[in-house]
């Protein structure tokens, strides 16, 4: 039998905007919801400008011709203004979508074509690349909104009838974002957004994944997800005793990126729900984090695992008053026991690092922790309230309910993506339905409970899928060698990922066109570096091979290549 939560918790049925403000109009707390950590006392958004900003940029989409169900992509760093766009595109109608800001222009125009964005929002230092791959994909200039330049403060943005440079900003026939703001500041105050009909059906964003295997798909999450997710985690979070006093003092600082669905979910919707101001960073900077730790006495820090790696390593933590922090979680990737060990001894042992589980495809997060369990652990938590979990064997077919015996893990939760974006083989592929009609995520991680119980304690041990995990990227090599093979030179590839002073990297097997080309492996790393963004990079290193191992399906046969790097990876480490 599955493992079920131990707890439940009650979902609406509502939008994701009416769980985070209650009412298009109704009187918010007056408290900020997001602040720019350089201009605190200039540059902020309380809660109630975070709502009508929304409430603005939703007018101006469906005057500018947004439709319910069209998409709205959105290609930019962390800025202040980000939420209330994210949530703007909500209340019109719209669904979000959401583009790494490293992006080159192909990978951009995939995210353009596959979603079938109707409007581009994209960052003004972004502009170039953004301008090349809305061609490539089809899309006007005209459809095209430029967020930077000469923007003022956030609270004059959300407030001003007729804010920032408007017509002025045009540039090149792309729009400045403020256009979408002009002369509807009284009526965005009276204006109430559509409720969807029915929330669990109605797709809110499309956030993208490799999945388990693959090129990037759009994942579609509800409104009825996305409210389930927050629910989910503030369930947990109120089961601490001391809960409503630590929100009293409790500040969060923004570094994660808010076109991922762990930053997202976090810093657009959880937080601003639990009346927690935000200080919003617009990329990560360790000794920046730290200056603001200090600075603003933050309370919580939400991490990912290289970001604990800093912290447990870097001789500049001591150089700053980090006593503020209270508790500090690690998701998006494995975190290794002993460096969670090293980051706690930072911070005295006031609190245990927890690790939680989620996926793209679970809204976010799934497994996490109860904070009354005070037992130090290397494992991901429980399953979260509503959700249940169970082990099956490699090929689908056996469920293991033996305490400490290994399978793979399958989820299911109110906050279960609808599926994949216009790929219902992939969806298929992903998700089983059982006899009785419950929906199963097939997770690709192998793992196993500590009891195979209801508060069972879950640890991951390896993963079934061929994704590689950069720095809490998604890389998947289907991707990565479809690339290498349109090199003239490459006959045959295959991308692994490796461990290299503690991070996961892509590495690459080439088998040369002609065996006597003088092509290096140097060069090829160079070639690649050129057609992806950074995470993305050969970093693992290139090597020629006379041939790629598969079986007699064609499927390349990776274990094989792991072993193989396994013997060559001291050699790695001493060329980096």
């Amino acid at each position: 039998m599955p493992v079920k939560s131990r707890w439940t918790a009650e979902v609406p049925r509502c939008s994701l905007q009416q769980w985070i403000f209650d009412s298009p109009c109704g009187p918010l707390p007056d408290r900020r919801a997001y602040i720019d950590p350089e201009q605190p006392d200039t540059n902020y958004l309380d809660l109630s400008d975070y709502r009508l900003l929304a409430k603005r940029v939703a007018l101006g989409l469906q005057k500018a011709g947004l439709k319910e169900g069209d998409r709205v992509l959105l290609f930019s760093g962390n800025n202040i203004f980000f939420p209330s766009i994210f949530l703007g595109i909500l209340m019109a109608g719209g669904i979000f979508t959401g583009a790494n800001p490293s992006f080159v222009a192909r990978e951009l125009a995939y995210q353009l074509r596959d979603s079938q964005a109707t409007f581009l929002v994209t960052a003004h230092g972004s502009l170039k690349t953004a301008f090349e791959a809305a061609k490539e994909a089809g899309l006007p200039r005209d459809r095209i909104y430029v967020l930077g330049g000469d923007t003022p403060a956030a609270q004059d943005v959300a407030l001003s009838s007729n804010p920032g440079p408007g017509l002025k900003g045009r540039i090149e026939g792309a729009k400045h974002w403020t256009e979408l703001l002009q002369g509807n500041a009284k009526e965005a105050e009276s204006w109430g957004w559509k409720e969807p009909k029915d929330p669990q059906t109605t797709t809110c964003c499309l956030n993208y994944s490799s999945g388990t295997t693959g090129v990037p798909k759009g994942v579609e999450i509800s409104h009825y997800c996305y409210v389930a997710n927050g629910v989910q985690v503030i369930h947990l979070n109120e089961l601490d005793p001391d809960w409503q006093e630590r929100q009293k003092r409790a500040r969060a600082l923004c570094f994660l990126p808010l076109y991922h669905a762990y930053g997202q979910t976090y810093f657009v919707a959880n937080m601003p729900r639990a009346g927690i101001p935000i200080y919003i960073m617009p990329s990560f900077d360790f000794v920046k984090m730290l200056e603001y730790v200090q600075r603003y006495r933050i309370t919580s820090l939400t991490c990912v695992p290289p970001i604990v790696v800093a912290l447990a390593k870097s001789p500049l933590t001591k150089k700053y008053d980090l006593s503020s922090v209270e508790g500090m979680g690690s998701g998006a990737a494995p975190l290794a026991k002993e460096v969670a060990d090293e980051a706690e001894k930072l911070f005295n042992r006031k609190f245990l690092l927890r690790q939680g589980w989620g996926m793209t495809e679970t809204t976010c997060t799934c497994m996490s922790w109860d904070p009354l369990n005070k037992e130090p652990s290397s494992g991901v938590g429980e399953m979260m309230p509503n959700c249940s979990g169970k082990l099956m064997s490699l090929d689908g077919k056996t469920e293991i309910t033996k305490a400490g015996e290994r399978g793979e893990f399958w989820v299911t939760g109110p906050n279960l993506m609808r599926g994949y974006w216009r790929k219902p083989e992939a969806t298929a592929d992903t998700i089983v339905v059982d006899a009785d009609g419950t929906r199963w995520l097939k997770t690709g991680d192998i793992g196993y409970f500590d009891a195979y119980k209801p508060g069972g304690i879950i640890y991951i041990v390896d993963r079934l899928k061929e994704l590689i995990k950069v720095k809490g990227n998604q890389v998947a090599p289907a991707e990565l060698e479809g690339l290498l093979l349109e090199h003239p030179e490459v006959a045959d590839a295959a991308v692994i990922g490796v461990t290299i002073n503690g991070e996961e990297v892509p590495r690459a097997y080439i088998v040369r066109q002609n065996p006597k080309s003088k092509i290096t492996e140097q060069e090829i790393a160079d070639w690649m570096a050129g057609k992806v963004t950074r995470y993305k990079q050969l970093k693992g290193g290139v090597v020629f091979t006379d041939n790629i191992p598969k079986n007699p399906s064609g499927k390349i046969l990776r274990r094989q290549l792991r072993d193989r790097a396994d013997k060559e990876v001291g050699d790695i480490k001493s060329k980096l």
